[in-house]
Parts: structure tokens; sequence; C-alpha cells
């Protein structure tokens, strides 16, 4: 660790008497941390967390995030300048590499990802198996796991070349697997990559083009999706990520780590919230039924809940949904799709937010309060919102499983328990029971 402890603290075993003191660490940023690594040693007790809200499993150096003051880093960068003045390819190389890259670094990083979008001519026949209405996140889990079926040479997590040309393949690849989840559940023909189009402009033509016609990508939906992706590259140790490094700490291939990682976030508390706003919308139907809604929110007895509003990690106004409100303006006015979501969710923000109640419990909305509408309007279905979300972490989950790898201190995970099950007992044999 490069960390360093400077100061202790001392707990006290009141069944014992006995004293332990622990070191106290200070990150370059953030609460400081106690060091429980010797607790069971010295006391025989372990700490019981559920949900690990308040464990650090590691240390990192990629994202930070203030909930309370509603920031978020990428290797020290506000997210808000890179989705103002950045593109998810140097955001890409930002978070695998720690700095922003030189020009000529840029164009040869975009080169080197174009030239890993296709995938093995064997995986089309790998979708066929699947049958046409299964999920996206379900064909996207098995074919991102087979990838190691297919790409042997970069499977040793111990050569650093190896590594590096499977974080560029699976960055590069899984925009052409997840258009070719969306091709084959509605029955059109995939689309190969274009090596002449940018990232975003490349997985928008290889879900809406058709080998019969030319497509053309508008500039502000490329924008808007290449926003997207960076607002969702990265944040922290959220569940997927945890799973992604929980299951590369045993030393299993990069392919089956990320495969993990996508299972992770199709969980609806997880990857699935956009999805729920939508719903959530529809729900409440029209403008005039929001007070009604807001009062039931407020009712603990009550069991709806209003969707894209506040953070487990946020106790300020989510960074990313700034950013994102004014992309969806932006794509709503260049498609000229009159929304009616639109109108419901900004009154339902505006009365949420002068809402004593919210205000008081800081219910800001979060990133998926917009990114649900701007996905929506750009033609993509519900069962595809986790999808993207997927691509755009790839690169997230890719660095976190980088610097696990290279993380001398880094040990298998294994957390502990507290039991509350039977205690030892005696086996009873079939011909004496009951």
């Amino acid at each position: 660790m490069d960390s360093k402890p400077s100061e202790t603290v001392t707990l006290i075993d009141n069944s014992t008497g006995k004293q332990v003191t622990l070191p106290l660490i200070s990150g370059s940023v953030g609460p400081k941390v106690i060091d429980i690594r010797k607790l069971y040693a010295e006391t025989g007790h372990f700490t019981f967390d559920p949900g690990y809200t308040s464990t650090g499993s590691c240390e990192s150096k990629i994202t930070y995030i203030d909930g309370d003051a509603g920031v978020l880093l990428y290797r020290g960068i506000p997210i808000e300048e890179l989705a103002e003045h950045s593109d998810f390819p140097e955001t890409c190389y930002l978070l695998l590499n720690g700095e922003l890259p030189t020009a000529a670094q840029k164009t040869k990083f975009e080169r080197d990802i174009t030239m890993h979008t296709m995938v093995h001519e064997q995986l089309a026949t790998f979708y066929r198996g699947f049958r046409r209405d299964a999920h996206p996140m379900a064909v996207m889990c098995g074919v991102v796991g087979a990838l190691s079926a297919f790409y042997h040479d970069s499977t040793d997590i111990h050569d650093p070349e190896q590594r590096k040309i499977a974080s560029y393949r699976l960055i590069a690849k899984m925009p052409t697997i997840a258009a070719m989840a969306y091709k084959y559940s509605v029955g059109q023909p995939f689309m190969y990559p274009k090596n002449s189009l940018k990232y975003a402009e490349n997985f928008l033509h290889m879900c809406f083009a058709v080998p019969c016609e030319e497509y053309v990508v508008s500039p502000t939906l490329a924008k808007a999706m290449d926003r997207i992706f960076v607002l969702h590259a990265d944040h922290e140790q959220n569940a997927s990520t945890s799973t992604v490094r929980l299951a590369g700490s045993s030393g299993a291939n990069p392919f089956a780590c990320i495969a993990a990682g996508i299972a992770s976030l199709w969980g609806p508390a997880h990857g699935g919230a956009n999805e729920a706003v939508l719903k959530m919308l529809d729900e409440i139907g029209h403008k005039s039924r929001i007070p009604e809604f807001v009062r039931r929110a407020k009712d603990k007895n009550d069991t709806f809940r209003l969707m894209g509003f506040g953070h487990r990690v946020y106790k300020n106004f989510d960074p990313r949904a700034k950013v994102m409100r004014q992309t969806c303006y932006e794509v709503l006015n260049e498609l000229g799709v009159h929304d009616d979501r639109l109108e419901l969710a900004m009154e339902l923000e505006k009365l949420a937010l002068e809402d004593d109640y919210f205000v008081e419990k800081k219910l800001y909305p979060n990133v998926d309060f917009y990114s649900g509408i701007i996905l929506k309007a750009m033609g993509f279905p519900v069962s595809m919102f986790t999808a993207l979300f997927a691509v755009a972490r790839t690169v997230g989950w890719v660095s976190q499983w980088n610097e696990m790898i290279e993380d001398e201190g880094q040990k298998i995970g294994r957390p502990r328990q507290l039991y509350t099950g039977t205690d030892r007992r005696p086996y009873v044999p079939l011909t004496a029971r009951g």
C-alpha cells in the first residue's frame, strides 16, 4: 500500500478488558480508514458489516466519490469537465493509464481499440443458440464469458502484455457484442463495425443500420451516446465492480471476470434503475397526478417509491445528472420528439425539489432519472438500457481488474460471516427419525 499509517485508534474489549491498537490510514482525499487486518488475530473478533457499507475492500487510485458534496472524479478530474471537454476513448485511456493522453497517444489508442472491434465469426453461430426473446443481458453474459474460448492468447493474467490485449479487446468488442444482441432480438442481420467511425458512432451504426440502405449517424446523437458512456465509465467500488474484483482475486481470466460483472449489473437495484424510472413515469401518467404520487412516496406504509431520486452514495445532487439533463434536451430537440415523459419528469423534479420532505432528505434526481428518457428517444428498447450501461462500464471494470492484479498486497476475497444457524448436534439415523 502507498498510504502510510500516521495515527492509531484503540479499541477495548469490554468482555475481557483487553485493548488493541489499530493503525489509522489516510488516503490522498476522503475519510481516514481503520486498518483492521490484524483485528481477528489480536482479539478473536471480526467485524459485521452487511453490504460492506463501512468497509474498504481495496486501495484504489482510479475513482473518487464524495457523496455529501456531489463529487465524482476520474483519476482526480471532475466528471463534469470530462463530459464537457473529453470523449469516451480519451476517458478510457485516462482510467486505464492514470493520465490524459497526448495527441499522439490518443490517436494510437483509438486506432488500437478500433482494430479489435470485430468479433470471431463463429460467435454469430453462438448467438443463434439463444431464443429470439432472450434478454440482451442474458446473451451478453454468455457471449462475454465465452470469449476466453476464442482468445486463448490473452488469458494469462500474469503477463502484462496479455492483460493489455484482453483489456483492449473487451473495451472494443463490448459495443459489437451488445449491438449484435439487439439485432438478434429484432430479427435483423448483424452489422459489422466500421473502422472509419468513432466509438459511439460505430455503436449506433451497428445498432440501427441495415445492409439495404445507407445510415448516417447524427452528430448530436453520437455526442449524447459518447457522453452517456463517459458518465457511466466507472463509479468506484459498486456491486458489479466489487464482483469483478472478487472474481479476479481467484485468478480467473479477464473475460470470466467481466461476465461476472455483467451478471451483477443486470440486477434491478444496480443497472436497471433507468428502466424503473420510465415505468414510474408511465404509472403516474399525467402531471395532474404528481402530487398524489409524491404524497404516496412520503407515506412509509405505501410501497410506491419515486425512482431516479436519491442515491446510495450521493447525499447531494448527482453530478452526472446535471450533464444528463442538458443532454436530454439536446437529443429531444434534435429528434423533434415531443415526449410527455420529459414534461412529466421536469414537473416531478420541480415539485419534489420544492417539497420540504425531499429537500430535508436530499433526494435529488440522479443520472438514471434522465438517461432512460434519452435512450428511449434514440430508439432503444427498455431491455437494452442495462446492456448500454455494461458497454460503458466495461472500461471501469477492466481498469479496476488491472489495478487489483498489479496490487502486491491483494489476496483472494474471502468475507467472514456471523453464523446464526444450529449449533453442533449429532447425526440421527433415518430409522430413528420421527
